[in-house]
């Protein structure tokens, strides 16, 4: 499986950008998974209900599961996982898209605006292979047009190994 990851700050356009390059790779014939990191408590669950009490009784993982999809909630009472660790119960794609994460030792692309009031992560990353913006900027890696997808995907596909 290739990665390669979306970062940037709150409020720049990081998701907006994974839900459409998501939409135009698999348009090309490519599986694609994502993971999405947050910065607060994720609980799918609602006390009383019964995945909740499974959990609560000491499940270790408990998949709610229908018709339509399932989801895993695994319980790991310790620090964060890791994005290896993450990555590594996956089901084989051909490209995971990493939304955050951006300390982590994957390429990335950062997105940026200049609204968010914060400073450019690539200066400090050498894993930032291209900042996607609508800024008009000179960096020493390329410097896309966020509201280009389709350059955009073609530049991690190509990054990525994946373009044909």
């Amino acid at each position: 499986m290739k990665i390669f990851g979306v970062i940037g700050w709150k409020n720049s356009g990081k998701t907006s950008l994974m839900e459409r390059l998501v939409a135009d790779i698999t348009g090309r014939g490519f599986s694609v998974s994502t993971v999405k990191h947050v910065h607060h408590t994720v609980d799918l669950d609602q006390p009383g209900k019964d995945t909740f009490r499974h959990r609560a009784a000491g499940a270790r993982e408990v998949v709610l599961a229908s018709a339509d999809r399932f989801a895993l909630m695994v319980e790991h009472r310790g620090p964060e996982p890791e994005l290896p660790a993450i990555l590594a119960r996956l089901a084989p794609v051909d490209l995971v898209l990493v939304e955050g994460y951006k300390r982590d030792a994957h390429p990335k692309l950062e997105v940026w605006r200049s609204e968010t009031g914060q400073p450019l992560i690539q200066a400090a990353d050498p894993l930032v292979r291209a900042v996607a913006t609508d800024a008009s900027l000179s960096l020493p890696v390329p410097v896309l047009d966020l509201n280009d997808t389709r350059a955009v995907a073609d530049f991690i596909l190509r990054e990525a190994g994946l373009a044909v």
